[in-house]
């Protein structure tokens, strides 16, 4: 949902909610009608370039699982991003040691 039509649905709700004294009726059908608009496309874009694309909510399993999740996730994206940076060349790793 881009932020124009978030403020046309919060405008829309604010002026015809029946809590705030709208018609009931009215309110169900301009929310559905809302929700039956296609979708506006999103841009696209890697997802690993975004690492809030890997945010998931998890609530249904016990503290240290939710905790060994998180570091399994966090553990993963810093090596993606050591990967990421290093140099296109190998480095003085890969050359090979000389004999003493």
């Amino acid at each position: 949902m881009t932020p124009e039509e978030r403020a046309a649905y919060r405008a829309f709700v604010r002026e015809n909610h029946p809590d705030r004294g709208g018609d009931p009726a009215a309110f169900v059908a301009g929310l559905a009608a809302m929700r039956d608009r296609p979708a506006s496309p999103r841009p696209r874009h890697d997802a690993r370039d975004d690492p809030r694309d890997d945010i998931v909510f998890v609530r249904d399993i016990p503290l240290p699982a939710r905790i060994a999740v998180a570091l399994l996730r966090t553990v993963r994206r810093h090596r993606l991003d050591r990967r990421r940076a290093e140099p296109d060349s190998d480095g003085p790793l890969s050359q090979p040691r000389s004999a003493p």
